[in-house]
């Protein structure tokens, strides 16, 4: 198998939302988490945890339960109109069908924590993407997955943070590239 190279994972990574239904198998998914515990983590503390779904039936309960939520909560925004019809939509499924959710969280306190799930989530995308693997990070689940409620449901520590629900599976097709604005830089000096 070759190796991807670095600039062409990070070049072509895309946040995938169709999946096949084939599975991801145990190894694979225990590369993507040993990829993403390689990231750096603030004075070392590694305080990443790491919660594996396969139950579409969970699935599909977290994403009414996290729709309705949202519905519920979200305040007004410049997408508000866009996101209320998505999810107001039955057939609209958070997780996109995806055969496997992984979610990132802590259960640590600290001022970087979330910062360091961020890392660990990014360096999983860019495996999954470098396996031939397609991922998206949900951001629709977080508040949810951060509730009582939502933290019960997976059996997640109370005082946790849910940081980076992760979905990873087989795309349907390739997904194309997304324009990219021109980096705002500013030189001193």
């Amino acid at each position: 198998m070759d190796i991807m190279d670095l600039n062409e994972a990070i070049l072509g990574r895309r946040a995938v939302r169709q999946y096949t239904a084939q599975a991801v198998d145990d190894k694979t998914i225990g590369a993507l988490i040993d990829a993403a515990i390689q990231a750096p983590s603030a004075v070392n503390q590694q305080s990443w945890k790491f919660t594996v779904l396969r139950d579409q039936a969970l699935l599909d309960r977290l994403s009414r339960q996290a729709k309705a939520h949202l519905l519920a909560t979200m305040d007004g925004g410049p997408h508000r109109e866009h996101f209320n019809s998505m999810l107001k939509d039955e057939d609209f499924h958070i997780f996109y069908h995806a055969p496997v959710l992984i979610l990132i969280s802590t259960a640590d306190e600290g001022p970087w924590v979330v910062e360091d799930c961020a890392l660990a989530a990014e360096n999983m995308m860019l495996a999954a993407h470098a396996l031939g693997l397609g991922s998206c990070w949900i951001g629709f689940a977080q508040d949810y997955l951060n509730t009582a409620e939502g933290k019960q449901l997976l059996g997640l520590p109370a005082t946790g943070v849910s940081v980076a629900p992760i979905i990873v599976g087989h795309p349907k097709a390739p997904t194309p590239p997304v324009p990219r604005k021109s980096a705002d830089i500013r030189w001193i000096g």
